[in-house]
């Protein structure tokens, strides 16, 4: 499990407005454990009005099946046991992308 591969993901259950159930991710980190940082995709073209949204275009490397947001400001750490397949990678020009929305979140 790498930065920049796109897993089906199955999300816990939600609270408000948060994503749940199984749906695409990226990972964003591995922390050498069986927790990985990911943040979820959705198809819903609607979510980019909200900050800190990527739209990602599904392409061969991406093997997404529709054009999805990446929902950067839901990043969360997921057991291992959450992952269910590698679909594709991400591509650089969206994972730079992906990496200066991060890093205008937490101010770095």
């Amino acid at each position: 499990m790498k930065k920049g591969e796109v897993w089906i993901l199955e999300l816990p259950s939600k609270r408000g407005k948060e994503q749940k159930g199984i749906r695409p991710g990226i990972i964003i980190a591995n922390t050498k454990t069986n927790m990985i940082v990911t943040l979820p995709l959705t198809s819903n073209l609607q979510a980019l009005r909200f900050p800190n949204t990527l739209k990602i275009k599904t392409s061969k490397e991406n093997n997404l099946e529709k054009d999805s947001i990446a929902l950067i400001f839901q990043i969360q750490s997921l057991d291992k046991k959450r992952f269910l397949a590698k679909i594709g990678i991400i591509e650089n020009k969206y994972m730079t992308k992906i990496n200066n929305i991060i890093k205008e979140m937490f101010e770095y």
